[in-house]
């Protein structure tokens, strides 16, 4: 949540001359309704299914960037699954960095909605925590804090598991 994956991904994907699709955009579509609606009317066990089963859709896609939520790859197995199926990339940011990006977007993400600043800095570095070890399972890690698109884009061409 917070480093990029949304806009670094459009950019990467005009870059590249790729097909860009936004896993949340994809399901609020679907769905004719809000994350946050889902979170609120039906929680987030029945989100985090939910994002498999669309995600799980989009199989064998190619020539595209896909942006996945921040919990996507912790749940049902789904880092294992994008491994498998394409080039994964984790956009690596720290607490702070990720505070000041969302400090005025509670509204839109169910999980930081009302949040004061120490109970945000709390939940973004527990968050981190709990998920690292799902993200260092992406086949390239990139440092988020002022990506080049250009640089990002040399690193996935000249990657042994890009493929196009």
């Amino acid at each position: 949540m917070g480093s990029g994956k949304t806009s670094s991904g459009k950019k990467l994907a005009r870059t590249m001359n790729f097909d860009f699709i936004d896993l949340d955009e994809f399901i609020v579509k679907k769905q004719g309704r809000s994350i946050a609606e889902i979170f609120k009317k039906e929680g987030e066990n029945y989100f985090r299914n939910l994002e498999s089963e669309n995600l799980r859709l989009l199989e064998r896609i190619s020539s595209t960037i896909l942006s996945v939520g921040g919990g996507t790859p912790c749940f049902n197995d789904n880092m294992k699954w994008m491994n498998t199926e394409g080039l994964t990339v984790y956009l690596k940011l720290d607490p702070g960095a990720i505070y000041t990006r969302l400090k005025n977007a509670d509204e839109k993400r169910p999980l930081i909605a009302g949040k004061s600043k120490t109970e945000m800095l709390e939940f973004i570095h527990g968050s981190l925590e709990k998920r690292e070890k799902y993200y260092s399972k992406a086949k390239l890690i990139v440092e988020a804090k002022d990506l080049s698109i250009k640089k990002l884009s040399e690193r996935i061409r000249n990657s042994p598991h890009f493929q196009n």
